[in-house]
């Protein structure tokens, strides 16, 4: 078992031997911000040990200014942190401690618990800073994810061992759906979960922590989190967390990973505000300009190999609604599937908020979803697109002003609106009304109904937030 890189304050009171070597002292403070002067500069990413009262913080190295001095960001808070106090070198970069233990968990960025549970029982101490796998290692892709979630089923399914992000602004589903997947993929698929919350609200994580519990996935689940309130330098580093624990469960369980991450925009910000107190100058609208190679670390790490997958489905806060904003420019270049929310949709009530045109997958196509997938989901496309352009004639002039083939396309097209429409079961408990999870195939069986007009004389409300069409074939 690899020992760990740094001596706990436990283990100074028990007087066990020294893991760390002195190097230095603090020179400067300046928030999260740490000058350290010492005699011989460590590498850079190497985690520095000090005390702060009865504490331990670490001292992640990010700059050397000079033969005698490095600027290092605090995994913590420095109040009560003064100049002269001595610091230890760790001689390795932060790491997190390990086991098949570490799945029923509440961590944070350093493995410590947040249930109140026992410490994690490692088994050997991983570096957050892993490295991505060499090209001859990787899996591709192997076909779709089944979710049971219509409307991302049908027109942009999720690809097994891909990138998947749920682009929205603020309060249109994004968190909703995320945990709804979750639950879907725990019931329909068998592996381990990682879910990671970066800058996630306490609340928030709370109530996820509690949902899970109460729907008996907690066991195959770990979730890790580095809160809204904590420093930067914790949350810019929590998706790394995660995502070496994902790796972790990939290569020893030998199954399917699904990684969750919520929220990636909150990594990009956390970014922007380490380069800030690091006074790199502002690139792109005020970003980083390490914004691409920082986002291409964490995307890049995830993958899969012969051992097992890594499936992973992130939420992306989209500022203003601008999907020009450069830290979701840089997230979707990463992406095998983008599913768009749209406001407009949940201003018709319409839920999950999907936007069916805007949305896309890269396995959409002929060769690897079959010829009726295809031809489904293309007509579904091209009639929402159709009665799209329709809409102002039909708010100014009505639908009798339309032709005979406009009516009947866009009534058609009104139905699979609210067809696509679904109940959440993590929702159940507010709405009222039970979740319902829907096959592949039977999704496509009821839009190809739809398309051929045989509930051209059902009413659209028999449409709306269900599960399969009634009357349809089990």
């Amino acid at each position: 078992m690899d020992k760990p890189p740094f001596r706990s304050s436990e283990q100074e009171s028990e007087g066990s031997s020294r893991l760390d070597a002195y190097i230095g002292s603090v020179e400067s403070v300046q928030g999260s911000v740490v000058d350290v002067r010492c005699a011989h500069p460590p590498l850079l990413r190497h985690a520095l040990r000090t005390a702060v009262g009865t504490a331990t913080i670490q001292l992640e190295v990010q700059q050397e200014l000079d033969s005698r001095r490095v600027r290092t960001l605090a995994l913590g808070r420095t109040g009560g942190m003064r100049r002269g106090q001595p610091v230890f070198d760790t001689q390795a970069p932060v790491c997190l401690p390990v086991s098949s233990s570490v799945l029923g968990r509440l961590l944070d960025v350093f493995g410590t618990p947040l249930d109140g549970g026992a410490p994690v029982s490692a088994e050997q101490f991983l570096p957050l800073t892993g490295k991505p796998l060499s090209l001859n290692d990787t899996k591709p892709l192997s076909g779709i994810l089944e979710t049971g979630i219509k409307v991302i089923d049908l027109l942009c399914p999720f690809a097994r061992g891909g990138k998947t992000g749920l682009f929205g602004g603020a309060g249109v589903g994004k968190t909703v759906l995320i945990t709804e997947f979750m639950h879907a993929i725990v019931q329909l698929h068998h592996g381990a979960n990682v879910f990671c919350g970066v800058g996630e609200r306490i609340r928030e994580g709370h109530e996820l922590w509690h949902d899970m519990r109460d729907a008996g996935v907690m066991p195959h689940t770990l979730m890790v989190f580095g809160q809204m309130d904590e420093v930067p330098g914790v949350r810019f580093r929590v998706g790394l967390a995660g995502i070496t624990y994902a790796e972790y469960l990939r290569d020893t369980l030998g199954g399917e990973v699904l990684f969750l991450m919520d929220n990636a925009f909150r990594f990009a910000q956390a970014g922007s505000e380490v380069s800030g107190l690091l006074g790199r100058m502002p690139a792109t609208v005020g970003y980083q300009p390490t914004l691409l190679s920082e986002i291409a670390e964490l995307e890049e790490r995830i993958c899969s190999t012969q051992r097992g997958s890594i499936t992973s489905v992130q939420a992306v806060y989209v500022p203003a609604d601008d999907m020009t904003d450069p830290a979701v420019v840089a997230i979707l270049a990463h992406l095998d599937t983008s599913v768009i929310l749209s406001r407009e949709q949940a201003a018709q009530g319409i839920y999950p908020a999907v936007d069916p045109l805007a949305s896309r997958s890269r396995l959409l196509d002929p060769a690897i979803v079959g010829t009726r997938h295809y031809r489904i989901a293309t007509q579904v496309r091209e009639h929402l697109a159709r009665y799209k352009e329709l809409e102002d004639v039909i708010a100014m002039l009505g639908i009798e002003a339309l032709s005979a083939v406009d009516r009947k396309l866009v009534l058609r097209a009104r139905r699979l609106q609210r067809y696509l429409s679904q109940p959440f079961a993590v929702v159940a408990a507010s709405t009222g009304i039970a979740g319902a999870s829907v096959p592949l195939e039977g999704t496509l069986a009821d839009c190809e109904a739809l398309l051929d007009g045989r509930y051209d004389d059902a009413p659209e409300a028999q449409c709306y937030m269900r599960g399969r069409l009634p009357g349809a074939n089990p």
